[in-house]
């Protein structure tokens, strides 16, 4: 059986949405960038021979909507190759690299590119069908039904014990207040740990290694973008227990321990091992195993607990062979509860910051931090590598790597 090997990873610097870098791309113009830059990567490779572009999105919608993976093939000058969207929100560009894994696995085909991309600050752009009307609408009557928590003094529980159904469009912010009551995960260590993103970032930053993950990207008017817009320099403590809680009046939850919204795109090359030495190409990564499973909606955060532990139960693999970690930051309260539910040692996690200073655009993230963990583990000289992340609508999704070169 053939070995998936990812032999190619460009990742474009993240923007803030609406005020950053990005915010007047295109997404299907931002991920053609990042497509062109992979495949210039592997110029063995006959573009042509790519059996399918499978792009993540969090939002499909407006500008990203119909099938943008199809739209990005075309416009990438890949013609030939057919392309389609997938939406597993946060874990979107994750699960079209499963998507490839599979593939490659049954023999249904050798070379398969699997990409990512969300652009907030274009969302307003999608007219009444897209993500600023019906979509939009749909999250507001979620929240309506979140009410409940806003006057601050209630505990979560378990809606199915009253015979209720969790609700799969809460607020995210209201999930991660859950996590942190239900998980004992005080604003002391949630405030702690975005401090640490943004420190162990810009450490990252000066060391040259966000320079080595990040892909420029040329705007409309000829200006290069070759930094993310998210890492602050000198984040301190004191500054940021001085903000106020986003989603309760008794919360937790600030704007300095979750991710902000964010514009950015990101793509891989995936090929089968016989077909990489083939073309005499050193593959980067060997995917090991991945997995998806599921939980409540209302505690979604800590989906990375099972979803690691089944992917390293298929890996045959315990967290002790994990040599580095990558937890999607989308809110510190969950990556707390799930790195002390799991074991995980934090000298190996999230070792250059994440998404709380980088950034998550949601469609990107995946394949992003594949990216960033391949380039961790060359960095530190590293074999073994965990991405996992939670998932909104209550998921989680994992996947083990191996560095090959």
């Amino acid at each position: 059986m053939p070995e998936a090997v990812i032999v190619a990873a460009a990742r474009s610097p993240i923007g803030r949405a609406v005020k950053g870098s990005l915010k007047n791309e295109r997404p299907d113009d931002l991920t053609v960038q990042m497509v062109q830059a992979a495949l210039g990567q592997v110029p063995q490779l006959n573009p042509d021979d790519v059996e399918d572009l499978m792009l993540g999105i969090g939002q499909p919608a407006g500008e990203a909507g119909y099938n943008i993976g199809r739209a990005v093939a075309v416009l990438a000058g890949l013609d030939r190759v057919p392309g389609v969207a997938v939406n597993r929100y946060c874990s979107a560009s994750l699960q079209t690299t499963r998507m490839a894994l599979h593939a490659i696995k049954s023999g249904e085909g050798d070379v398969y590119i699997s990409a990512g991309v969300e652009t907030v600050s274009r969302y307003s752009n999608g007219g009444a069908d897209g993500p600023a009307g019906t979509q939009n609408a749909r999250f507001a009557e979620a929240e309506e039904r979140t009410r409940k928590f806003a006057g601050g003094g209630q505990t979560w529980s378990d809606p199915r014990a009253t015979g209720d159904l969790p609700d799969v469009y809460i607020a995210m912010g209201q999930t991660a207040e859950n996590v942190a009551q239900v998980y004992g995960v005080s604003r002391a260590d949630q405030d702690a740990f975005g401090v640490r993103s943004h420190n162990l970032a810009e450490k990252a930053i000066a060391s040259g290694f966000w320079a080595k993950d990040i892909t420029p990207v040329t705007l409309q008017d000829g200006t290069v973008v070759s930094a993310d817009d998210g890492p602050r320099a000198g984040v301190t403590l004191d500054a940021v227990s001085a903000l106020k809680p986003v989603f309760r009046p008794d919360g937790t939850v600030t704007a300095a321990n979750c991710c902000p919204l964010n514009d950015g795109a990101a793509a891989l090359v995936i090929m089968s091992d016989t077909k990489a030495k083939q073309l005499g190409i050193t593959p980067l990564a060997r995917i090991v195993s991945t997995a998806v499973t599921g939980l409540s909606p209302e505690i979604m955060g800590v989906g990375p607990i099972e979803a690691s532990r089944r992917a390293l139960a298929l890996a045959g693999m315990t967290m002790d062979d994990m040599d580095l970690v990558e937890i999607n930051e989308a809110f510190a309260a969950q990556v707390i509860a799930s790195a002390r539910t799991l074991g995980i040692d934090e000298s190996r996690l999230n070792v250059n910051g994440g998404a709380i200073a980088v950034g998550h655009p949601f469609g990107m993230t995946g394949a992003r931090i594949t990216s960033t963990l391949i380039n961790s583990l060359q960095w530190h000289d590293k074999q073994f590598g965990l991405e996992t992340m939670c998932v909104g609508g209550g998921q989680g999704m994992a996947m083990v790597l191996e560095r090959l070169s």
